[in-house]
């Protein structure tokens, strides 16, 4: 068997299916686009769900990639298995109902045997079918020279995952041989396919070929597929386990060289691939989680406490705490990051040209990590201390899970810490509450957008329309070529008349309606006969899966299909969106121009009113800079400079400096928008003829959406005029109230209020702090007394929480009591203050304990550190039960 090198594994499939006629499509970003029902792309055919579904038709639909992806639900598992990842890489080839079983499964088999390819001994590569699936099986048996008793039935192979596309699968296992087996062979699961170490699934092809509709949920009911499709996926990490002989997939060139970097960091502890053992696990953790690390921020995601942020943060923590069971010490996942790019250079170059930018993430977040570390194991200790003192053998599922979810601690940290101190710990309560962790983030993402059923209607629709809505905004002479709406049954379907009242999809020859695409909302507008009559009003535009713009529209009165018409765009709507694309272009130049190439689009959204741009950047852009980025923008609207456009192809865009938006789709061909000389960005939008026609434009807000993703909304034209004006009014207002004649006198003015209403409360506090002196003494002669505890308490009248402190600070200096309790009460607004002296603390009084007490009574919450606590409420009634209640919390001490 040929030993090969993992890229050449990963090159050599994607050659095999190219030399077939397929596409290779590059590894798309772990973050998907537009698609809120995953939170990382999770599989080879996520990135194309869109052209199984059908809501897209690819131009070549013979596709092939290798697709980084990301898994967590199983990261407990990494490590302490031979095949668990969170990051791993998926080969596959597809086809958009295109070729099926007859191709794929030869082909399959050249890939795997031919000398010329793979080039395994076909003795040891058995497969498996779906025992209804028998065409499958005969074109195993007659296309292919496997061994009949090398095919197996398995009840299993059924790939269905909900509503839309799923049928029969077929996997391909690899024969590792007696080394490997890990059962006798007189057990059930030693079989292709059983929960064994022996046969190693390398490869599965799945037959797209039923739509599993709504309310289904037997198999043998699902309708057949319009349009059949094939679906297979590789896993690059086991099949090059293979030909290195592996042991683990980590016993391979993709991960080795991390762990022997990681190998060098230790003070002499080794890696031994031959054993399993905690010092394996380990180095297999630290390997596995800084190759997701790496490539999450390479691509774009932070760490955060929610979301993506969330799991590179755990996956983190994981590491550097597995770091510091080899005896690692300080910050190292950095060192390892460079050594993640040279492994995968071959396929992915941009790990490597942005190392620097990782490295300095990753070392803040170990950095930020460290000092938490110390918190963790403060309050884990803490945690154990208290479980020891009432008594008891177990620590909580609860607390075990907060130090896991908050602190990054993984359950065996916190068991092996227990264990320690003769602790066990809840394991139970920890799974659950884990697993409701996990089902809050499934409800929070949305199913809209999951892969749905094929629309046969829209997916068969290659009629030719063309879009003119670049430089017309109407159209004398346009066929109606396609009313799509429901037949009797409510299924889609293809109509021959538009009836008023109805709400129908129609395609003209050709339109200038621009389809909602890159941010840009959809042109409006009507549908004239030929007598001048309207006969509908378009509502909404979008594009068809084979690129036909699909009109929404409410039919006003009847027409047929083969009619012409008129359709002419709603101008007012047309042009305020197109002057806001513009805007969005110039903003996203301005924002790279005052911040730095490392801006880069995370999205946008045009409307008639108003623009808003997402952009990656750490923390807020300073006032400063937003007034920088408007003057730019504002300084070119009044160059006059024009908006002109040019198609060409990719690289002839680049070589002018066009900017692509990421995550967007191009063809062979590309529009490229040019503002003057100031900005080319490759667009498929509507824009200003002039940068002028825009008039002004004004940044409205700038916030943070997400880890590292910030959003600008702003307004141009009549709308920024209309806020510049409510401005001017409110400070109009704000100068009158003062009585300044000149509204840029304004500022000063309220400085010297300001400065006024500083002295004032300056005088205001000396006079409470010689009250308060004064009722100190008083209030420090009334001591009670409760189970052997003495404590003060006492209403004084001070405006706040520091003229308290202030009476406490006196109480300190000879502690007349154990405990002194202060209130206040202005406005309905009670501050509440719990000292305990040194000695009380002692006994086991803590002033955090008791203000959590007594609070509740004046309709508030707080807390503190053992000698000093306070609460605010908003029950002044209450104040005197609060008193009472000190005496009841001292009794039980």
């Amino acid at each position: 068997m040929k030993e090969l090198s993992s890229a050449q594994v990963r090159q050599m499939f994607l050659d095999f299916f190219a030399s077939k006629g397929h596409e290779i499509v590059p590894s798309k970003n772990l973050i998907p686009q537009d698609d809120p029902t995953l939170l990382w792309i999770n599989s080879g055919v996520a990135t194309l769900k869109n052209y199984f579904d059908g809501t897209v038709v690819p131009d070549n639909p013979r596709i092939t990639n290798a697709q980084k992806a990301i898994r967590t639900n199983d990261i407990e598992n990494v490590g302490k298995t031979a095949r668990h990842h969170t990051l791993f890489e998926m080969m596959g080839n597809f086809s958009i109902g295109d070729y099926f079983k007859e191709e794929i499964i030869p082909w399959a088999w050249e890939l795997l045997t031919s000398p010329q390819w793979y080039g395994l001994d076909k003795e040891l590569l058995y497969v498996t079918v779906y025992p209804k699936d028998q065409e499958a099986k005969k074109i195993w048996q007659e296309k292919t020279d496997i061994a009949d008793d090398h095919i197996y039935e398995v009840e299993d192979n059924f790939w269905d995952i909900g509503e839309g596309p799923s049928g029969p699968d077929s996997e391909i296992f690899f024969d590792r041989g007696k080394d490997f087996q890990n059962l006798p062979d007189s057990d059930p699961e030693m079989y292709p396919g059983g929960e064994n170490e022996r046969y190693l699934e390398i490869w599965n092809i799945v037959f797209s070929q039923f739509n599993h509709l709504p309310g289904l949920t037997d198999n043998s009911q699902y309708p057949e597929l319009p349009h059949k499709n094939i679906d297979t996926g590789m896993g690059l990490e086991r099949v090059v386990s293979v030909f290195q002989n592996g042991r683990t997939n980590f016993d391979t060139d993709l991960f080795l060289p991390i762990i022997h970097a990681t190998e060098a960091l230790t003070d002499g502890v080794t890696y031994d691939s031959a054993i399993d053992s905690d010092n394996n696990t380990s180095f297999k953790v630290i390997a596995d989680h800084i190759r997701a690390i790496t490539f999450a921020i390479g691509d774009g995601a932070l760490p955060s406490n929610e979301g993506r942020g969330y799991v590179i943060r755990r996956l983190l923590r994981r590491a550097v705490l597995h770091g510091q069971k080899l005896g690692i010490q300080g910050e190292f996942l950095t060192q390892l990051v460079p050594v993640v790019g040279e492994i995968m250079k071959s396929y992915y170059p941009e790990i490597s040209e942005n190392t620097v930018k990782i490295q300095k993430t990753v070392a803040a977040e170990e950095k930020r990590f460290n000092a938490t570390l110390v918190g963790g194991l403060t309050l884990l200790n803490d945690v154990i201390s208290q479980a020891k003192k009432a008594g008891k053998t177990q620590l909580s599922g609860d607390d075990a899970f907060k130090l896991s979810d908050t602190y990054g601690f993984p359950l065996e940290l916190t068991q092996e810490q227990a264990a320690d101190a003769g602790l066990s710990v809840d394991t139970k309560g920890f799974n659950e509450a884990l697993q409701a962790q996990r089902t809050r983030a499934r409800m929070a993402r949305s199913n809209d957008k999951s892969m749905g059923v094929q629309n046969a209607v829209l997916t068969d629709l290659k009629l030719a329309s063309k879009f003119v809505g670049w430089s017309e905004t109407v159209v004398d002479n346009a066929k109606v070529i396609a009313i799509i709406g429901q037949d009797d049954q409510g299924v889609d379907a293809l109509l021959k008349l538009a009836t008023a009242g109805q709400q129908l999809q129609i395609v003209f020859d050709e339109t200038p309606f621009y389809a909602e695409m890159g941010g840009q909302v959809a042109d409006h507008g009507e549908i004239i006969d030929k007598n001048g009559d309207k006969v509908a009003q378009v509502i909404d535009v979008q594009r068809a899966p084979n690129g036909q713009h699909i009109h929404k529209v409410t039919i006003i009165s009847d027409f047929k299909l083969d009619d012409h018409v008129t359709l002419q765009v709603d101008m007012v709507r047309h042009i305020a969106v197109s002057k806001n694309h513009t805007a969005t272009h110039m903003l996203d130049q301005s924002l790279r121009n005052v911040i730095g190439d490392d801006v880069h689009q995370a999205g946008s959204l045009v409307e008639p009113e108003y623009l808003r741009f997402d952009f990656t950047h750490e923390g807020p852009v300073t006032t400063a800079d937003l007034d920088k980025i408007e003057a730019l923008v504002n300084d070119e609207i009044a160059k006059n400079s024009p908006v002109s456009w040019l198609e060409t192809d990719i690289e002839s865009a680049k070589k002018m400096g066009a900017v692509a938006v990421f995550g967007e789709k191009y063809g062979s061909l590309v529009r490229v928008v040019s503002i003057g000389n100031f900005n080319k960005e490759f667009d498929g939008g509507t824009h200003a003829n002039t940068t002028a026609e825009l008039g002004l434009f004004k940044i409205v807000s700038e916030s943070g959406i997400g880890a590292g993703v910030r959003r600008i909304e702003a307004v141009t034209g009549l709308q920024a005029l209309a806020l510049y004006k409510e401005e001017e009014n409110a400070l109009k207002k704000i100068a009158a109230d003062l009585k300044v004649q000149k509204l840029t006198e304004t500022p000063a003015k309220v400085t010297d209020l300001q400065v006024a209403l500083k002295n004032a409360q300056r005088a205001v506090e000396s006079l409470e702090s010689q009250l308060a002196n004064a009722a100190a003494d008083k209030v420090f002669d009334d001591v009670k007394k409760s189970n052997g505890h003495s404590y003060i308490t006492a209403q004084l009248q001070v405006s706040g929480m520091d003229g308290l402190r202030q009476v406490a600070d006196n109480w300190k200096v000879d502690y007349p009591s154990e405990v002194l309790v202060l209130a206040s009460a202005v406005d309905n607004r009670v501050n509440l203050l719990v000292v305990a002296s040194p000695s009380a603390n002692a006994a086991g009084i803590k002033a955090g304990d008791l203000i959590k007490a007594i609070a509740p009574h004046i309709g508030g919450g707080g807390g503190g550190r053992p000698d000093m606590a306070q609460a605010g409420g908003k029950n002044p009634a209450g104040i005197n039960d609060a008193f009472i209640a000190v005496d009841a919390f001292l009794s039980k001490i």
